[in-house]
């Protein structure tokens, strides 16, 4: 059996460019390795988080509520495990997710204000993703700690993801949400124990190449 990591956060901290040096450096050094996405926006499994995220279910995040949404991605990433890394990851290679079941957990458990219901979110989608699903669960999550004014700066010159036109997805043009979001990440970060990487200490954003020495750092102790 492989190892899986994951490396995730808010919009526009870094995750596909941090997963994508990570990569590039693991090869360099003979590692099996293998790099995933979700969405897998290239995918039909993807269909209803396109959807979901051009507003055809309602313009605001919270018109589709945290359980509704979160089926989407989580369908998606069951048919990419399936069709696409199962066998990899079971034939020992390393893992490199960008985003994963903790992408839910941020962006959807952030609907939800009251630590109760939160909770209880959290333990319904590890049974649905990593049960029901059976999903493998992370040996390592990596969260990018980038404050939403930041991460608002860096993502106005960003093309968006779908369709690679300069409109923003409903989550990117909800300032709201992106706080939301945010503020549950660093919440769950700390409930379960993710390895926290902070992108912009006092305001200002360190650069590529430095965040990942440090992700790099993380890394290999789990890989030998």
């Amino acid at each position: 059996m492989g190892k899986l990591i994951a490396i995730d956060g808010v919009d526009a901290s870094g995750k596909q460019t941090q997963t994508s040096l990570l990569y590039e450096r693991l090869v360099n050094l003979g590692i099996s390795v293998r790099k995933v996405s979700f969405p897998a926006y290239d995918s039909p499994s993807s269909e209803l988080v396109k959807m979901y995220l051009a507003g055809e279910f309602g313009k605001n995040p919270a018109d589709v509520n945290a359980y509704a949404a979160s089926t989407f991605y989580a369908a998606d990433r069951f048919a990419t495990y399936r069709r696409d890394w199962q066998r990899d990851y079971e034939n020992d290679t390393l893992i490199l997710a960008d985003r994963y079941v903790s992408s839910n957990m941020i962006h959807q458990g952030g609907k939800l204000a009251n630590s109760a219901e939160k909770d209880r979110f959290l333990d319904w989608l590890y049974e649905l993703e990593h049960k029901i699903y059976a999903l493998p669960v992370p040996d390592l999550t990596i969260f990018l700690d980038m404050p939403v004014k930041q991460a608002s700066e860096l993502m106005k010159n960003r093309d968006n993801k779908i369709t690679s036109a300069s409109e923003k997805d409903i989550h990117e043009t909800n300032f709201d949400y992106l706080t939301a979001s945010y503020e549950n990440a660093c919440y769950i970060a700390e409930k379960y124990g993710w390895r926290t990487v902070c992108c912009a200490p006092q305001g200002d954003v360190r650069g590529i190449e430095d965040i990942n020495e440090e992700i790099m750092a993380l890394v290999l102790p789990l890989i030998g």
